[in-house]
């Protein structure tokens, strides 16, 4: 126990540090694109929960995110002010309110994935990806009709309490979470169907729960990103098009399907390579493009596979010294 405490303490400690340290000596533009980074890793993270560890494939989580994000926002706007008097007081009670609207914004998207996936989980394959991606349209849809949250105009005034600080923080505990979950019990269930769900069922997993659990808890995730979203910048259904999820998708193929660090190198890599080709003007689509289809071509199952990146394994020194034969 006092063991994780002191894990905790200094991931908060690093976390904090890094976004000082950001502040300080980058420019307001680097530090936005490491902020866009962060939340794109969650969003790959809990992706990869369905697509990569589960088997599913659901093209969907952009309306996730918008349903977190709107969500999110309407409590900041219209229930925070009541409850905690004006925003912007600052102190402890503005970062509960925060972190009470980005955990709101993550049931919201939890409930709308157990929806979604209640009657849609018997489904599989392209079946599963149409249904998902027509609930994605739906939201965004459903959302422009909507004059509470600005509708087609965009939701204003949303107060900016988003910083690379709580980022890092949600993206750390996304990874931990389904990290552990993954080395439980219903994390072998999780595999096992990715592996072959009809053995799986014969073995007696219940599949169809197993497959909503997932997407419930992958739903939950891209909820909290979206709120962490709607906090940082202008809030518009054009930022949760079709386009976002297959965005998304391609980060988790990009990293390795399953592979949990290599969602979080997919994500980095296709966030700032854009912005990294900004050199190139005119070019830096085409460049980007001939860089995916490359990589892809040299490694079809992704940068990782299905493999992780252990600091154990960079660490030569905290090996497991084989016993001496006596």
């Amino acid at each position: 126990m006092a063991r994780r405490a002191l894990l905790v303490a200094v991931v908060l400690a690093a976390v904090v540090g890094a976004d000082w340290a950001g502040i300080r000596f980058l420019n307001p533009y680097v530090y936005r694109v490491l902020v866009l980074c962060g939340m794109n890793v969650i969003l790959a993270l809990s992706l990869n929960l369905v697509n990569g560890i589960t088997g599913q494939f659901s093209i969907g989580h952009a309306g996730f995110m918008a349903v977190g994000a709107y969500t999110s926002a309407a409590f900041t706007v219209y229930a925070v002010p009541p409850l905690l008097g004006a925003w912007g007081s600052g102190g402890w009670p503005a970062g509960l309110a925060f972190v009470v609207a980005i955990l709101v914004g993550g049931a919201a998207s939890a409930a709308a994935g157990f929806l979604v996936g209640l009657p849609s989980m018997r489904l599989r394959g392209d079946y599963l990806a149409i249904v998902t991606l027509g609930f994605g349209e739906i939201i965004r849809v459903a959302i422009l009709n909507i004059d509470a949250v600005g509708g087609a105009r965009g939701f204003a005034g949303v107060p900016q309490r988003t910083n690379l600080a709580w980022v890092l923080a949600v993206a750390v505990f996304t990874f931990f979470v389904i990290r552990n979950l993954m080395r439980s019990f219903h994390g072998r269930a999780f595999l096992a169907i990715r592996e072959d769900e009809i053995a799986a069922e014969a073995l007696g997993v219940p599949t169809t729960r197993y497959k909503v659990t997932a997407f419930v808890i992958g739903a939950f995730f891209a909820g909290m990103s979206g709120a962490l979203f709607s906090h940082y910048t202008y809030l518009h259904t054009n930022s949760f098009t079709f386009m976002k999820s297959i965005e998304v998708i391609i980060m988790v193929v990009l990293g390795g399907m399953g592979s949990l660090t290599g969602s979080i190198l997919g994500a980095i890599l296709l966030t700032a390579m854009p912005e990294l080709l900004r050199f190139a003007s005119a070019e830096r689509l085409i460049i980007y493009s001939l860089l995916l289809i490359v990589l892809m071509i040299a490694r079809p199952q992704g940068i990782l596979g299905r493999r992780e990146i252990s600091l154990r394994a960079l660490t030569p020194w905290r090996r497991a010294r084989p016993t001496p034969v006596a």
